[in-house]
């Protein structure tokens, strides 16, 4: 007995349209009855709906996505699915923008061997993808800090009377509140830059926001 077909439908947000997900669903030959529609990112597996659909699925089941990507982002969040799906339920995955990673048609030995070398080079492939993108922006830091360009936020200028006011603090001679509200800068501001100033300042004082 052939089993019941589910299509999974993702947009990342709510005014993203799924118009596609769903015609292409419906070419396949989806039941409207089966179609699952989420509105939430792909960063995780963490999605109500498709943990709903999921324990829906039994042996022989198919579930249909557009794409690899809407079943989600993270590739090895996605291998340990396939694995799930596959092995644990018993289910068949279609993946219609890609026809090799289909384990409904070739369900045989070969057919999910190939399955799984695919998804093997796709995870490969975008984790090689995300180291690049890593090295090149640690490179393109370490060149900026060559060239002496400064990254981030501008250091905030401290107003004038800061360093009296710093080493009154250290003393245990004025709160940091106090010093702060004279300042006209924030409590966490002053406390950071005066330990930064007065390292040598008592642990009592450094702690203490109310003294």
């Amino acid at each position: 007995m052939a089993g019941t077909v589910y299509g999974y439908v993702r947009v990342s947000t709510k005014e993203q349209n799924a118009a596609r997900q769903l015609a292409a669903m419906g070419e396949f030959g989806v039941p409207e009855v089966n179609l699952v529609v989420e509105k939430l990112s792909g960063k995780d597996f963490h999605r109500p709906a498709y943990r709903r659909l999921v324990k829906r699925l039994q042996p022989g089941d198919v579930l249909v996505v557009k794409s690899i990507d809407r079943l989600g982002r993270n590739y090895a969040e996605i291998l340990e699915q396939w694995a799930y799906l596959t092995k644990k339920r018993g289910a068949a995955i279609v993946v219609l923008d890609m026809p090799l990673l289909n384990t409904h048609e070739s369900r045989d030995l070969t057919g999910t061997l190939i399955s799984d070398i695919v998804l093997q080079l796709l995870s490969y492939v975008a984790e090689t993808e995300r180291s690049n993108i890593r090295k090149r922006q640690a490179e393109g830091i370490a060149a900026a800090r060559q060239r002496g360009i400064h990254l981030g936020r501008e250091r905030m200028e401290m107003p004038q009377g800061f360093d009296l006011l710093a080493r009154s603090w250290a003393r245990g001679e004025v709160s940091s509140r106090g010093a702060a509200k004279q300042l006209g800068i924030s409590h966490q501001t002053f406390l950071r830059r005066a330990k930064e100033c007065c390292p040598e300042a008592s642990p009592v004082y450094r702690g203490s926001s109310v003294r």
